[in-house]
């Protein structure tokens, strides 16, 4: 799957059991096998709003992640599907579907809010999906976004210099683009046309005033404007206005739908694959497929034993996962290199310190290549010590193979020997004299 992955189908990444979030294992091994970097897009907002449906035209399919046509929310926890990105060769774009918050069935309302904070600290871009218009009411179910200073830490609690700060969210936080469906007014401020991004800036003013209330709502305005610089904004007319087609959606074709809709789809999906960047880790880190499988895991482990998930811990324990796996790649090379190049026993000691030399080189270069963030050369030194092992392994062999190489050769050479002593032929006169010629003769051949 380092190629691309090949998945036909969304697969749930994690389960949302009302008490508690799990990552589902076949997930994270279907990320495990991505090499590539990868482009996440995550869609929140609240159920019943049509987030599935630009999910699968994302994916170039109208059918996929689960629409529904009732009044229950049809996907529960993160549903994840990975395809190979369609304008961007060498990449993986990776959508997350959560489920709809708000949904009236669910036990436990925390629950959204960490749905919510995972679908922004795994993407790189995080589409809020809404119906109607950018109101106040609007705004205000989107209090989740005001929580997340509370569920997610920038810096570890360990860091001596760990002093959160809300612009440290900035640096690792996704693009937002806000979606708006069955957009029915005119794009116009005081008379005059504006831009859909200019509708959501325009929304996002903080209204003056310092009385609770007032303060109350302006503080999801605030939270937007400062967790997520880059925003943009799409309005979409309704697909239809007949019923019939609607609740059919994932099976009629694209002409059925309204023209308009389909030219503002068409712009949705065509910004996305242009401007959605790759997702990356403070100091530029690069996510994988196989490092988001590691987030995944790190972030819900956090979740589920009360902790809150911090950044820096994660790229802390995906260095010290990634720089053990390297490690342990290094080692390998070295170990089959030695094993197809030294034929033991080697005929000088020398030739096999200088063979151990070469491959210790190649092998803490396979390490420097697999590995990130090697703070005060912990893992490289493990390395070395590894390789020293088994340095001290071969020597060992050498000298065994060495030893049973000597006492085969001895004992053919005085194969014959040994037989004349058997057959008493130096039992005669000057027997000794030959005896001793004999045994030297054998030593020179032995030498």
């Amino acid at each position: 799957m380092a190629s691309g992955p090949e998945m036909l189908a969304p697969i749930c990444l994690v389960e949302n059991h009302s008490e508690q979030l799990s990552v589902n294992q076949e997930a994270i091994e279907i990320l495990d096998r991505i090499s590539q970097p990868v482009i996440v897009v995550a869609i929140a907002g609240l159920y019943r709003t049509g987030k599935s449906y630009l999910m699968n035209c994302l994916a170039g399919q109208n059918h996929g992640f689960p629409l529904g046509s009732t009044v229950q929310s049809e996907t529960k926890g993160i549903w994840m599907w990975c395809v190979s990105h369609p304008t961007k060769p060498k990449h993986t774009l990776v959508l997350l579907d959560t489920e709809g918050l708000g949904d009236v069935e669910k036990g436990d309302p925390k629950n959204d809010s960490w749905i919510f904070a995972l679908a922004v600290l795994l993407s790189s871009t995080f589409v809020y999906n809404s119906m109607g218009t950018i109101n106040h009411q609007a705004l205000e179910q989107l209090h989740y976004v005001t929580e997340l200073t509370e569920l997610i830490r920038a810096k570890s609690s360990s860091d001596p210099n760990g002093i959160e700060d809300s612009t440290e969210f900035v640096g690792f936080f996704p693009d937002f683009v806000w979606t708006v469906r069955d957009f029915m007014l005119e794009l116009k401020l005081n008379g005059h046309p504006i831009t859909e991004d200019e509708y959501l800036e325009n929304a996002l003013k903080l209204i003056p005033g310092n009385n609770p209330r007032i303060q109350a709502s302006n503080l999801p305005r605030e939270c937007i404007r400062r967790f997520f610089p880059k925003r943009k904004c799409f309005v979409f007319d309704r697909p239809t206005f007949d019923k019939g087609l609607l609740l059919s959606i994932e099976t009629i074709s694209e002409d059925q739908l309204d023209p308009k809709f389909q030219e503002h789809t068409k712009g949705f999906i065509s910004y996305i694959f242009v401007s959605g960047k790759i997702k990356t880790l403070r100091e530029g880190i690069v996510v994988t497929g196989n490092r988001l499988g590691a987030l995944v895991t790190t972030y819900v482990d956090a979740i589920n034993s009360g902790a809150v998930p911090c950044l820096d811990d994660a790229v802390t324990t995906l260095a010290q996962r990634e720089n053990s796996m390297a490690v342990q790649k290094a080692v390998d090379h070295y170990s089959e290199q030695m094993v197809q190049r030294v034929s033991l026993p080697t005929d000088t000691l020398q030739e096999l310190l200088d063979m151990h030399t070469a491959c210790e080189r190649e092998a803490i270069a396979v390490f420097m290549e697999h590995s990130f963030r090697d703070e005060n050369q912990e893992f490289q030194k493990k390395l070395v010590e590894s390789i020293e092992i088994k340095r001290a392994e071969f020597l060992l062999k050498n000298e065994e193979a060495s030893d049973k190489y000597c006492q085969e050769e001895m004992n053919q050479l005085s194969e014959a020997l040994m037989e004349n002593i058997s057959a008493g032929t130096f039992l005669v006169p000057r027997g000794h004299k030959l005896y001793m010629e004999r045994r030297e003769k054998i030593e020179q051949d032995y030498w």
